[in-house]
């Protein structure tokens, strides 16, 4: 295995696609933790973590639908979420670059 800080850090940063083309936060860092966890030394970890990360924000985005006819709670819910996708890819990375392991908050734990 080869030590790649360089991809790592596209990995996280491959989630902020969505404010460019409007989808692909899940699908293209599940292409690179796919194709590259046994290559690269860290991948599987920072790949479960990204992916986890972005199920949970699709499953919180579901639980916001109902909400907002809820005062309109959802629409809060809709904006907490959108900070937290481009604010926490963006830490991360700077956390990869370093050798460090990333955390994302609010995270289930679909893939261990």
């Amino acid at each position: 295995m080869r030590q790649d800080n360089q991809l790592l850090v596209i990995t996280h940063l491959s989630q902020l696609i969505t404010l460019i083309t409007g989808f692909g936060s899940l699908i293209l860092p599940l292409v690179f933790w796919l194709t590259q966890k046994e290559k690269v030394y860290q991948m599987d970890a920072h790949g479960k973590n990204i992916i986890n990360f972005q199920l949970s924000l699709i499953v919180y985005a579901i639980i916001c639908i109902p909400l907002i006819l809820l005062f309109g709670l959802g629409l809060l819910g809709f904006i907490i979420l959108g900070i937290i996708s481009i604010v926490f890819p963006i830490i991360n990375a700077i956390k990869a670059s370093n050798g460090e392991t990333p955390k994302y908050p609010l995270s289930l734990n679909f893939i261990s």
